[in-house]
């Protein structure tokens, strides 16, 4: 099945058949009225190309040195919460995915698998992602775990301070917690590979699927409500909270969700050494501005004091080298190994991977580039509507 999956949209297409409606929707669409999904798509087709001819790149490398470690590709795996329902320990699956190509694997917060098991059974280069809960104890407590299991980079989600308006969740009765309903109900039996392989062996190990980060206590499985409002994230979260944190984290702190020059210059200032450039794939503020319209000014703000990573809506590894053409570093890739695993687990999530690879390669080759760091503006231009 993979063998006929030549980009990343035909393995969307075979993880929409896959997936039940909910869990699908749930990964693939946006905010809102989306329009901010198809504004993220004309942002990159509004970045064109300028080749160099007459350049020999019969050597073309796409490693990068990321945080002092070297890759093979620029990319990381971002985090995503429904890994662990699109394929059975779906976090474990693509974290090797991201170990066996060479790149770092951010585990979500909101992991249905424990990242103690993900750093034992994944050997990738981990990093881990943080939304702060209201009570502040419970989430230093749980950067100590991570910095316990040997996760040195913390990733400080900070554009998710209100629940985003998803009205096809509450229809697919996808809204967490999930509630029995006819529709959903029809809708799992429509897809019983995915009721077998997935829901079912969660049920015959371990129970209802559980949100695994939470305090002993206070976990709650993915159709039950938080039992407090300790572990509800904050709508309170302010530049204090970042310093506190920089004050209590030793290792790399990276802070995703920024889209104004203003808010890097003063991230960095507050201690961060890295930010992503994101719009949340287009999922929480619909109307929010595409990461490629305002990276290159974040990129010129904060350069040479801290790492500029970016994503949102990255389907083809054009994308990823238009990216990075405007200033980013290396780029993160959430919705693309999703679709991959829920096709074939690991396998699923390589191959995309790989398809990434082979899009970046061309493209660098056609670009007359040789080299992921000889890539600057002069690349590109945006097309004037």
């Amino acid at each position: 099945m993979l063998s006929t999956a030549l980009n990343v949209e035909d393995v969307r297409r075979l993880a929409r058949r896959r997936l039940p409606r909910g869990i699908f929707d749930y990964i693939d669409r946006g905010a809102e009225d989306e329009v901010g999904l198809a504004r993220l798509r004309r942002g990159f087709d509004d970045v064109l190309f300028h080749p160099r001819v007459l350049v020999d790149v019969s050597r073309r490398d796409l490693s990068t040195r990321l945080f002092g470690h070297e890759q093979s590709l620029p990319l990381v795996i971002a985090p995503t919460a429904a890994a662990g329902l699109a394929w059975h320990q779906g976090e474990i699956e693509l974290a090797r995915a991201a170990a066996k190509a060479g790149i770092p694997f951010t585990i979500a917060m909101e992991s249905i698998t424990e990242l103690e098991r993900i750093v034992t059974e994944s050997r990738a280069r981990l990093w881990f992602q943080l939304y702060m809960w209201q009570a502040r104890d419970l989430s230093y407590a749980l950067i100590d775990r991570a910095w316990a299991s040997g996760i040195e980079t913390l990733v400080l989600t900070v554009d998710t301070v209100a629940n985003p308006i998803r009205e096809y969740n509450i229809r697919n009765g996808y809204a967490v917690p999930i509630r029995a309903s006819l529709r959903g109900g029809l809708d799992m039996l429509t897809h019983p590979r995915w009721v077998v392989s997935v829901l079912l062996r969660y049920l015959l190990d371990e129970g209802m699927p559980t949100y695994r980060h939470y305090p002993e206590g206070m976990r709650a499985s993915i159709t039950r409500s938080k039992p407090t409002s300790e572990v509800r994230l904050t709508d309170a979260l302010g530049w204090d909270d970042l310093k506190e944190l920089r004050r209590r984290w030793r290792g790399r702190l990276i802070l995703k969700g920024v889209l104004t020059t203003g808010d890097a210059v003063r991230a960095v200032e507050a201690g961060a050494d890295g930010i992503v450039v994101s719009s949340h794939g287009a999922r929480n503020l619909d109307s929010a501005v595409p990461p490629v319209r305002i990276l290159p000014a974040i990129a010129e703000a904060v350069r040479g004091r801290a790492t500029v990573l970016a994503d949102s809506g990255v389907r083809r590894g054009t994308d990823v080298l238009k990216l990075m053409a405007l200033g980013a570093d290396a780029v993160l890739v959430g919705r693309a190994p999703l679709y991959g695993i829920a096709v074939a687990g690991e396998a699923g999530a390589s191959h995309v991977l790989d398809l990434l690879r082979r899009e970046m390669l061309a493209t660098l080759g056609l670009l007359g580039c040789t080299r992921l760091d000889a890539l600057d503006s002069s690349f590109v231009s945006y097309e004037r509507s």
